[in-house]
């Protein structure tokens, strides 16, 4: 009797439908995520140096068409932190005008990147760099307030509202998880400077807020090579930026919800989600980790329907309590991404006894990675540095497992057998590892225990096979495996 095991998948939008409790479950889970996504897009929008109007709309065009065309199911996309750090330079140097052409070019190559299959390559991202990515993105965020705390003309005020704010996030929990802790801080905060007056910085003070749907915009700056070379590496970092944080969103959810989702579809339909953003007006985003937790595990949804009813959610809030909106304290939304920087590191990384245990080659690229996303303030170079570092340390890792061990058959034949992986790296030395002028006329190289992975290895034995010949010996190459043979066969005695 066979058994056969199948992944789950996650209930669908018609089954939602069809059930009056299950859908409840879907529309509170996504107006709870709503409540917690819009402090966190007014914070990035500053971030990114754009009106908060732009994070707002941003945040409710991309949840509306992720939850349309995107993989996987009850994941949370919006204008994030990670995208708006990799804008804010263009937009500080450059202007605003850039933002759409950027965005629109970011969207067009995760379109590329998806239908290439890179999705599949995040396998290849060493979970060094995975945490160094996130911390990385922590730093960059926690950076970014410090200006709503030591600008010249920010009160001293400000510092006992924040507090408060932090205070209310971390407590508030401990009392009730039916309403999102950093609402309840955002609007204890906002209550106190407007009940007495207190003048600090707002919203409004960062831009005015929208009282009706965006229109329709277009890119108004010139379509030149030269805006295509100003614009292109911000938007290849928006793009390999969001991919990231978006495919790691994914893992986490399938791992919760015990299903599985679609990298191909979720590249894909990220790169819809911000072209269809930019042409309203908004920034770019991806997966929020945050409010896919607070979806996801706090609210319990598990389609579509929520992502969807998150985004017309903001939406309808945005428009109809503009006023208050713009009411809020910088200092409340300050307190908020702070707490986002202390949820988002990975701190367990760096306790001492992970640090101990960790062998030296992936600390090494974890702080590689860091210190190249601090200094360029570009989270796609920090990653692909990253990668570099983590592959050179693996190469050299596995260049010294190869073994080579002699064995005397007899008087006239001498066998070498041969042990590891044969590469770039491990082969190089591989012609050093025979006695040329000691053995007798007979050589046999058993691969039984190898495998031949590139031309480098099959060059190298190649001059094993000359230096025997100039001492007079023969050599034969037996037991390859399959791959090996093929690859050897092909380019044995061509290389040289």
């Amino acid at each position: 009797m066979s058994t056969s095991t199948t992944t789950p998948v996650a209930p669908s939008v018609l089954s939602a439908l069809r059930s009056p409790r299950l859908l409840t479950r879907e529309v509170l889970a996504g107006v709870v995520t709503a409540l917690a996504l819009i402090p966190e897009a007014i914070s990035f929008s500053v971030v990114a140096g754009v009106d908060p109007a732009v994070g707002l709309f941003s945040s409710v065009v991309i949840a509306v068409v992720i939850s349309v065309v995107g993989g996987r199911p009850a994941m949370i996309s919006a204008a994030a932190g990670s995208v708006a750090l990799v804008i804010a330079p263009l937009v500080h140097d450059h202007g605003v005008a850039y933002l759409v052409p950027t965005i629109v070019l970011g969207g067009v190559f995760q379109l590329v990147l998806g239908f290439l299959g890179v999705a599949r390559l995040m396998r290849f991202i060493p979970r060094s760099v995975n945490v160094a990515f996130v911390n990385a993105l922590a730093i960059l965020i926690f950076t970014a307030q410090l200006p709503n705390l030591f600008g010249d003309d920010v009160p001293l005020v400000v510092w006992p509202l924040t507090a408060l704010g932090i205070a209310l996030i971390v407590g508030v929990p401990f009392l009730t998880k039916a309403v999102p802790a950093p609402l309840v801080a955002v609007v204890v905060v906002t209550a106190i400077t407007v009940l007495f007056h207190v003048a600090v910085p707002t919203v409004g003070d960062e831009g005015d807020l929208p009282t009706a749907l965006p229109g329709f915009s277009g890119i108004t700056v010139p379509f030149t090579l030269e805006t295509l070379r100003l614009i292109a590496p911000y938007a290849f970092g928006v793009a390999i930026v969001g991919l990231i944080e978006t495919l790691l969103t994914a893992q986490l959810v399938d791992a919760v919800t015990e299903t599985r989702s679609s990298a191909w579809r979720e590249s894909w339909g990220q790169g819809v989600a911000n072209i269809a953003s930019a042409f309203f007006g908004g920034t770019g985003g991806c997966a929020m980790i945050g409010q896919t937790v607070i979806n996801v595990k706090t609210a319990g949804a598990r389609t579509r329907v929520s992502t969807f009813t998150a985004g017309v959610a903001v939406l309808v809030l945005t428009i109809v309590l503009h006023d208050l909106v713009a009411q809020i304290p910088m200092a409340a939304l300050t307190a908020v991404m702070l707490m986002v920087c202390v949820a988002t590191f990975d701190w367990h990384s760096i306790r001492p006894r992970t640090l101990r245990r960790m062998p030296l080659g992936e600390t090494a690229v974890m702080v590689i990675t860091v210190l190249v996303v601090v200094a360029t303030d570009n989270l796609a170079t920090g990653v692909l540095a990253g990668v570099v570092v983590a592959a050179l340390v693996f190469a050299r890792r596995v260049a010294h497992v190869v073994e080579v061990v002699r064995e005397p058959v007899d008087e006239h034949t001498v066998r070498y057998r041969v042990r590891g992986a044969l590469f770039f790296a491990s082969s190089n030395d591989l012609v050093t590892r025979f006695s040329y002028a000691e053995d007798p006329a007979h050589v046999v190289i058993d691969m039984s225990d190898a495998h031949v992975f590139d031309a480098s290895t099959v060059a190298a034995l190649d001059g094993v096979e000359q230096r025997f010949a100039k001492h007079g010996s023969t050599v034969e190459v037996v037991n390859l495996n399959t791959g090996s043979v093929a690859l050897h066969g092909k380019l044995s005695g061509h290389l040289g």
